[in-house]
Order: C-alpha cells, then structure tokens, then sequence
C-alpha cells in the first residue's frame, strides 16, 4: 500500500549575498547546513536518530562542498552517527529533486522519516568552479549541437527573443520582485532560522533584497551577454539580460522535512502539507530554460487539477524571461506567481534553491488559508523538476 509522503516542516536560513563581506560569507556551508539542521530538530521535536536519509542538494560539489556536505553537517550538528547522508546534482533542481527522492522514499516504503534540502555558498564556491576550465560536453554533444550550447545567460536571451519579452518587462517584473520580497519581510520570519556566523553576529533577515529598486534604475544597467560572436550567430537577440532582471549569487541553507503516515501517527507528528504530484522532464538544451512550461503540464496531467485549482505557482526567476515566458504560456494572473518575490530579489543559492521555494510556498499557502501550490525549476541543460504540494 503506497503510502503519503507528508511534510511536517519546512525551513531556511537567510539568503546572504554571494560575495566577500556577504552576511554569511565567513561561514563555512558545512556549518551553515549544520545550523539548519539543528533548527530542524528543534523545532520539529524529533529524534534524529530516527532519520533514515539526509539528502542534499548541492550544485558545486567541490572544496568546502566536495566532502558529501549533508554528512559533515549531520556530524557538525553533532547528531547520530548511523544516519547516512548523500548529495544530489539537477542542477538548479538539486533539493527539489531531493524532496522527490525523499517522496519516492516514503511511497514505496523504504523510508520513514528523511530530511531533503540543499546548501549553497557561492561565495566561498564560486559558480562553475568544479568545472575547472573542462569541456563537460564532449566531441558529440558538441558535433550535435554544432556550433554549440550557450550559457545559461545566453539562453535567457533567446528565451526573450523567442517569447518578445522587452526589457522594460523584464525590469519591471524585476521590479515587483524586489517589491514583493520586501513586502513580505515579516512573514518570513516564521520560515527563517537565525545562524550564527563565526563573529558572533545572528543573522535573521535575508540581505538580498533592494527595495529601492525602481525600473528607472535598473534601465541605467548594461546588458552583460553580448559580444560580437555571438550578434552574429543570434541576430534575433535584442541583448537585454542584465545583473539586474537576473537571480543573485548568494549564500543559504533549507531544508523539508517528510515522513510516512504511519510515522506520523506514531510519533504524534502534526502534518502541514503532503507531495501531491511531482516531475522532471527535459527539453532544448539550446534554450535551455523553456523546460518549466512542459514540467507544468506534465505535473498537471498527474495530478489531475488544472490551472485554476492551483492556489499559489513558484516558479524560479532564475532570470525574468523565465517566469515572464512561463506566465505568458499559461496566460495565468500574474498575482499567484511568486507573490512574495523570487531569485532576482531572494537570491538563487544553486543547491539551496528548490527547497527554499517550497518553504515560501508552504508558509505563503497557510497565510493565506490556500490548498495547492505548484513548484516549478528551470534546470542547466534543459531540464526541469515540478512539484505540486497540497497543505492539509
């Protein structure tokens, strides 16, 4: 008999800003994750004995992130020794797919109790830095897709072109981003935990957010893609990606929570959400960021609601034409996507990313008295992980 898998609860650290002198640059991401983990048993009230996998996201598994991190930050908390740990890569997906793998878990039976989340410190592991300078494509990736694959930049882009997406738009949903996130500095507080760095400052509020911000300001930016190769090869580019209508670099930990049915009733744990449906699905890996829109209809189609039963929609802002592409598709009201803002405001720390959108969603859903909420990834190489989680 399949079994839900349920959530109990959902957290964060706040998101610092990825770079030296960030609010939580000084910390090692093994104690940033460690920190995280020890709130989670606080506040949850578990044995963490009784965990049976820790599975964590983590895009930039090298340095300070190489040493499988949810292990030594399990070990860090100074919890038991027996309960294993390992680290999952999708990309910007990777604690999204680690909440389906925990899912999965729980429904067929091989778990009980895990905890799925994801850890990024880009300021001390640097965005492409386990690539080292490597072809990580290969002579027949690269024959296939002559005369080659883009950056991710890139394919916003061509997402932009594609969608005509302007500029204007893109800064002024960056705009509402910024706006939104600020907005909702008070009721993050429930989904936040303080960390300590090593000075002693308790950080408690995210440092990403500008609310300054204004689409005047970000109109002075300069395009940062373009160079004249790449003109040439894509004259329908308009080159209007900027560091501001992208997602920030930053630094964070978050982490979820699920259990079995029947762990719950054991333990007399009071559930606040179950995974209804979930997907990952692939598409063009030249575009590279359209794979949202088909993960949404895949998701749907398992789930068995439609787009009017979905009560709340996350879906990444890695950069704007993504969500802008994604709303246009799906001709959806723009007041039930990312209405507390999303990554140019909140920051996209890699492997941090997936559950820290489902921890917004769970506390915005119960805010709000809503139901279902929808989750949605945009994933290097084409690919994205979607999630439909029903508050109970």
């Amino acid at each position: 008999m399949t079994q839900d898998a349920l959530i109990i609860d959902a957290l964060r650290t706040p998101t610092g800003r990825g770079r030296s002198g960030g609010a939580l640059a000084e910390i090692h991401p093994v104690d940033l994750l460690g920190q995280a983990l020890q709130a989670l048993v606080q506040r949850t009230g578990i044995d963490p004995g009784d965990v049976d996998d820790v599975l964590i996201g983590c895009v930039s598994q090298i340095g300070e992130q190489s040493a499988t991190p949810g292990r030594m930050a399990w070990l860090a908390a100074g919890f038991p020794v027996h309960v294993p740990a390992t680290t999952i890569d999708r990309k910007c997906g990777s604690s999204q797919q680690a909440v389906h793998f925990a899912a999965q878990g729980i429904q067929s039976g091989a778990y009980d109790m895990v905890i799925a989340g994801g850890i990024e410190s880009m300021s001390r592991v640097p965005m492409g830095s386990a690539r080292a300078g490597a072809d990580p494509y290969g002579q027949q990736v690269a024959a296939r897709y002559s005369p080659g694959l883009v950056s991710q930049g890139v394919a916003a882009e061509l997402v932009a072109a594609k969608f005509n997406i302007s500029r204007a738009d893109q800064d002024e949903y960056s705009t509402r981003s910024h706006r939104l996130a600020d907005a909702a500095t008070a009721a993050f507080q429930r989904e936040i935990v303080p960390v300590t760095a090593p000075d002693g400052t308790i950080v408690t509020q995210d440092e990403t957010p500008r609310p300054g911000t204004s689409t005047a300001k970000l109109a002075g930016l300069k395009a940062v893609f373009e160079t004249p190769e790449l003109s040439e090869r894509f004259p329908q580019i308009d080159w209007s990606v900027t560091a501001g209508n992208s997602s920030q670099i930053s630094d964070a930990a978050s982490l979820v929570l699920l259990v079995s049915e029947r762990k719950a009733r054991e333990l007399g744990l009071d559930p606040r959400a179950r995974v209804h449906a979930m997907t990952a699905v692939g598409d063009d890996p030249l575009l590279m960021l359209t794979a949202p829109i088909p993960a949404t209809e895949k998701v749907l189609a398992r789930s068995g609601l439609t787009l009017d039963q979905v009560d709340h929609f996350e879906v990444n802002e890695a950069f704007a034409p993504v969500p802008l592409a994604w709303q246009q598709h799906f001709n959806l009201d723009l007041d039930r996507l990312n209405p507390r803002g999303g990554a140019i405001a909140l920051g996209h720390p890699l492997g941090a990313s997936g559950t820290r959108l489902m921890t917004t969603m769970l506390h915005a859903l119960e805010d709000h008295g809503q139901r279902y909420g929808l989750q949605v990834m945009c994933e290097a190489g084409g690919m994205a992980n979607a999630t439909v989680i029903e508050r109970l």
